[in-house]
């Protein structure tokens, strides 16, 4: 199951900036533990649900899981060996746009130890540098 928008305004897009720090989705909300973006990167829906799989297997029905971040860019691709011109190609796969800091994942329901390892292998599984958080309850 990839992710992709159910409906969509325009089905091509434009290719934007990644520059900046993310300003909205910087800081735990729902979980205990977090997976934070170092980098900016175009994650693919593969990525995310290859992350999201791991993550699930690990911790099993013990703990709860979020996903923080949707795949809502369309990429498109011309053909190989096509000429220039004749409009922009169809579109292949769709990504999330993530900006350093941005939460990718959390969960909660585990163990420290235990969330920590989760998040590490879910990292592994993902194209840029991340950091572990937790959330200190007062």
């Amino acid at each position: 199951m990839l992710l992709m928008p159910k409906k969509f305004k325009y089905r091509k897009v434009h290719r934007g900036r990644m520059t900046g720090q993310a300003t909205s989705g910087n800081h735990l909300v729902f979980g205990r533990y977090g997976l934070q973006a170092l980098e900016p990167v175009w994650m693919k829906s593969n990525q995310i649900e290859a992350a999201r799989i791991t993550l699930s297997k690990f911790i099993k029905k013990s703990g709860k899981i979020w996903i923080r971040i949707f795949p809502d860019k369309p990429i498109t691709k011309k053909p190989a060996e096509t000429r220039m011109g004749k409009g922009k190609g169809d579109v292949q796969y769709w990504v999330a746009v993530i900006k350093p800091g941005r939460i990718l994942f959390e969960i909660e329901g585990i163990s420290e130890i235990e969330a920590k390892k989760a998040l590490q292998l879910a990292s592994n599984k993902l194209p840029i540098h991340t950091k572990i958080l937790v959330r200190d309850y007062i």
